[in-house]
């Protein structure tokens, strides 16, 4: 079995609140997770206005598979979302779960 885990950096320049990035949050978060089947939580910078952190998790039988799928997450939120700034992401493929 094989671990997918992605940590994704966003820029939420339009948000003047947390109740602004919650809703975002909320929403990206819960669209990723019907378009994908994946796992998706806000894991850092709860505190700041301007600044969300998902991880997404995947379990697949296939390492490519797995890179495959957190691929297509990123891309999602970089075309589905163009008023957020993709800063940074960082991918993981763990092997023999």
């Amino acid at each position: 079995m094989h671990l997918g885990v992605c940590r994704i950096m966003l820029h939420l320049p339009d948000s003047a609140s947390l109740k602004d990035k919650r809703q975002v949050a909320r929403s990206l978060s819960t669209r990723i997770r019907n378009k994908f089947n994946v796992a998706v939580a806000e894991v850092e910078d709860q505190d700041l206005w301007q600044r969300l952190t998902l991880a997404v998790c995947c379990v697949s039988t296939d390492p490519a598979h797995a890179n495959e799928m957190i691929s297509k997450v990123v891309a999602f939120v970089e075309e589905s979302r163009r008023d957020l700034e993709l800063l940074d992401y960082q991918t993981e493929i763990i092997s023999g779960v």
